[in-house]
């Protein structure tokens, strides 16, 4: 038996984009790391950094505890963390010195760390979990706890002679219903509560039911779950949504999962099951367009609770969605998209521009698709090259001094494209303000809902959507 400090390595306040947001989520990979280590006997504290000012709440802890073993173990449900941010990258580092300095072993797991393990080798983890790194983890601290070096585990990259040694790779977790319920026990969530009170007037928590995406999309990193789909059943998600109403109250569900109810058959059963057992809950999820299409599938996600929806829209060219290996279509993003708004669901769109090829008429069909389809919000980004994508491999050799951003809110084109980085900057600002122009003027014709908040607007938005267009054909020229 060993007693482990385990944390995550992400820090919401070192990101100001995603701390003005004001919707913090709890790291719950960490959390389901530390449930299985428990289950394998071992004393667990868990030190919470996503709300920290700072990565010295971390040694602080460290110094109290006295911990025989530090686990870095990133949330592997939370897509921030799968950006590999330079800012939380450099907290890792720190967070594994001190460790070592306090005589820890100290093993990493992340989507970054996976990507980079001799950088997070060098900095001075014993071991880094590569992928999904749950009962690697585990089996690792039990190892180390009767003194072995556990360099036959599957799954883990480790410092050798002549540089990093790359186990076997570790079979995928099929049964997922095996593990237990994350040790939400082990986490205080009233600053999560106080934050989503305050800003949104309701509190909601993260869970996952899935892990993993089959679907081809060339630019989609998978670093920790893979190219592949295993889900729980719907009656264990219901007995953690059980525990979590008992104990925590949420208000409110996201559902984390890259792709949620892909399983034929899973969301029907899933209503089924909350109806029986009288569980009542408002949910958001992420989906693709041709799979809410399927036979009744919108109909039982609103009957279990659905209330939001967030598409991989992309692009209103069907030429960059076909480049992109997305496998829809821009007619399937509207069809949904109407279908869900007909059902009373919100509905948000990811939109990406920059890709390979994409031209000022490609631009110009997405921002005309958002101003007809008329989102409830949009996810405004740029093609962002992660290691271990097809895409990554067309543009690394134009990758030079920069291959990561520094926070969520960077924005910068990493390799060369037909504009340069400062086009797609301001092109993030107008496309905003189009969306907003519009909206507005909607609402004067009286084609949406009367809202004098939004009417008003139009007095904004007209004049600074003009001016953001000359803000952006002049840096398409420089």
């Amino acid at each position: 038996m060993a007693h482990v400090l385990i944390a995550p390595a992400y820090f919401y306040r070192l990101d100001p984009k995603q701390w003005k947001d004001g919707r913090p989520y709890p790291p719950l990979g960490t959390l389901q790391a530390a449930a299985i280590l428990r289950q394998h006997g071992h004393i667990v504290n868990l030190v919470d950094t996503c709300l920290a000012t700072s990565p010295e709440v971390f040694r602080e802890r460290l110094e109290v505890l006295r911990p025989d073993i530090v686990v870095i173990h990133d949330d592997g449900f939370n897509y921030l963390t799968k950006m590999c941010l330079t800012v939380m990258r450099q907290a890792a580092f720190t967070m594994i010195g001190w460790a070592r300095d306090a005589g820890c072993r100290v093993v990493m797991n992340s989507s970054d760390a996976t990507d980079h393990y001799a950088d997070y080798l060098k900095a001075g983890a014993d071991a880094v979990a590569l992928g999904e790194g749950d009962i690697t983890v585990a089996e690792l601290v039990d190892r180390w706890c009767d003194a072995g070096s556990g360099h036959d585990i599957a799954g883990i990259a480790h410092a050798g002679a002549d540089g990093p040694v790359l186990t076997p790779k570790r079979a995928v977790i099929r049964d997922l219903d095996s593990l237990p319920i994350p040790a939400w026990d082990l986490i205080d969530l009233e600053p999560y509560r106080r934050i989503w009170k305050d800003g949104q007037g309701f509190f909601s928590l993260n869970m996952a039911t899935t892990r993993g995406c089959p679907f081809k999309c060339n630019w989609c990193a998978k670093p920790i779950y893979g190219n592949r789909y295993n889900s729980r059943s719907p009656e264990h998600v219901v007995d953690e949504l059980v525990l979590l109403q008992k104990h925590h109250g949420p208000d409110h569900i996201w559902f984390a999962d890259d792709i949620f109810g892909l399983k034929p058959g899973w969301v029907q059963r899933f209503r089924d099951v909350l109806t029986e057992r009288g569980v009542r809950i408002r949910y958001k999820i992420q989906s693709r367009v041709d799979l809410l299409l399927e036979s009744d599938t919108i109909d039982a996600l609103v009957a279990s609770g659905l209330e939001e929806v967030w598409v991989g829209a992309e692009s209103g060219s069907q030429r960059i969605l076909d480049a992109m290996d997305k496998g829809t279509r821009v007619e399937q993003i509207a069809e949904a998209t109407r279908l869900l708004r007909s059902k009373g669901v919100r509905v948000g769109f990811f939109l990406q521009f920059g890709y390979l090829g994409e031209t000022e008429a490609d631009v110009e069909r997405t921002i005309r698709m958002v101003e007809e389809l008329q989102p409830d919000d949009i996810g405004v980004s740029v093609s962002y090259p992660l290691p271990g994508t097809k895409f990554h491999a067309l543009v690394k050799a134009e990758l030079n001094g920069k291959a990561n951003w520094s926070d969520s809110d960077d924005l910068a084109m990493l390799f060369r494209n037909r504009h340069r980085p400062g086009y797609y900057k301001r092109l993030h600002r107008y496309v905003h303000k189009r969306y907003r122009r519009q909206q507005a003027l909607l609402t004067l014709q009286g084609k949406m809902a009367f809202s004098p908040r939004r009417a008003l607007s139009m007095l904004y938005y007209a004049p600074a959507t003009a001016v953001e267009h000359l803000r952006l054909s002049w840096a398409s020229r420089t």
